[in-house]
């Protein structure tokens, strides 16, 4: 789905401090650690714009 690598360097764009996001398998989204606004991981390819959590 998403390589681990790539899951390591991402982070919430929403938040000031940048906390990072964990991985949701099951929804297929990234779920950010503080503020928990869940973004859409479609075709592979997270989409990490605020507009779309």
């Amino acid at each position: 789905m998403i390589d681990k690598e790539l899951l390591k360097i991402l982070a919430c764009p929403a938040c000031e401090t940048r906390p990072p996001v964990q991985l949701d398998e099951q929804n297929q989204r990234l779920i950010c650690t503080v503020c928990k606004r869940s973004y859409p991981i479609k075709e592979g390819i997270p989409i990490m714009l605020v507009e779309e959590a």
